[in-house]
């Protein structure tokens, strides 16, 4: 089922034990809150598209092929530029429920203070 965000949208492809497989489609111009987790770690695998990787305090140019590790605690996002990025998002963790997001910054209005 696919989820709309403001910024693109989700699907979950498949699930298991302490593991969740998503694809996430930011649109250009768009990008994903700075956020972290705290109870999962993530890998992302750019598919498609043009755009920056953020992890801690490092960007990273993200084009097809691209991975990035980030571990549990980590600040990060993702940005589209001109095109739409596709990712394969991989969380792993013992709690996976989407509201394990801490919003630090959000374009969107969806930081809760």
């Amino acid at each position: 089922m696919r989820v709309e965000r403001p910024w693109g949208w989700y699907e979950t492809l498949t699930q298991g034990d302490n593991y969740l497989v998503k694809r996430l489609l930011v649109c250009a111009g768009q990008q994903l809150s700075l956020q972290r987790h705290r109870h999962r770690s993530e890998s992302w695998t750019v598919v498609s598209g043009l755009g920056a990787l953020l992890c801690g305090e490092t960007w990273h140019a993200a084009s097809q092929g691209v991975m990035l590790s980030i571990p549990c605690g980590a600040v990060h996002r993702a940005r589209a530029d001109d095109s739409d990025l596709l990712i394969l998002e991989v969380q792993h963790g013992v709690d996976l429920r989407e509201d394990d997001i801490e919003r630090l910054q959000d374009d969107y209005g969806r930081v809760i203070n």
